[in-house]
């Protein structure tokens, strides 16, 4: 199994980049919830063991690495809020939450990895996208496991306050017993209206009530 290395951030040390920070934001897909990113800039003498792309670890041993991180990385998170996700689309909310949480790292990075192979338009620092980021870099894998682990914790709060939907399980995802959910309960403040499954329900609700 292929599993994420710093070779790219150390051809970029080559080049006299310093600071280099990884970006990765999670939650383009759900019907719920804000998107959220985070750039981590890794003190190189102390990178935690075992990163790796979110998706391939235990949710025990992403609380534990985020943890880790926090306490020995630099970090900054970012979210977009469902209104900026209804207004301008997800692919530019997701990039508006990446460059909030590069803006949050302070002193500033010198150099960006970010994941997928597009670079958000608003950056003002030198960056490389990287496609399927997370599990080539260790960098962009941190950033990866601490943007899922606190938009999960988010998501968690947002079932309490909406319980029912199975936010706490599925972060907002369209698993068979949210879309169900969201046939019986109807939608929420949280429910991102451009999304097809929850418009296709308001759109259904304004035919019956007219």
């Amino acid at each position: 199994m292929n599993t994420p290395d710093y070779s790219l951030e150390t051809l970029l040390h080559e080049q006299r980049y310093i600071r280099i920070a990884g970006v990765d934001e999670v939650g383009r897909g759900p019907l719920a919830g804000p998107v959220t990113a985070a750039a981590v800039i890794l003190d190189t003498d102390n990178i935690p063991h075992g990163l790796n792309d979110s998706k391939k670890l235990t949710a025990k041993t992403r609380e534990a690495l985020s943890l880790e991180l926090h306490q020995q990385a630099q970090v900054s998170i970012a979210h977009a809020s469902v209104d900026e996700i209804d207004d301008i689309n997800i692919l530019r909310a997701s990039h508006l939450a990446m460059e909030r949480a590069v803006a949050g790292l302070n002193p500033p990075p010198d150099f960006l990895l970010i994941d997928g192979n597009l670079l958000p338009q608003g950056l003002t620092i030198p960056a490389q996208a990287v496609v399927k980021g997370d599990g080539r870099s260790v960098s962009i894998a941190a950033a990866s496991i601490v943007a899922k682990i606190c938009r999960d914790h988010l998501m968690v709060d947002l079932a309490q306050q909406h319980p029912g939907y199975g936010w706490e399980t599925n972060a907002g995802y369209p698993s068979p017993a949210h879309k169900k959910a969201l046939q019986i309960l109807g939608v929420t403040p949280h429910h991102r209206r451009s999304f097809k499954p929850v418009h296709n329900m308001l759109y259904q609700d304004k035919i019956v009530s007219d």
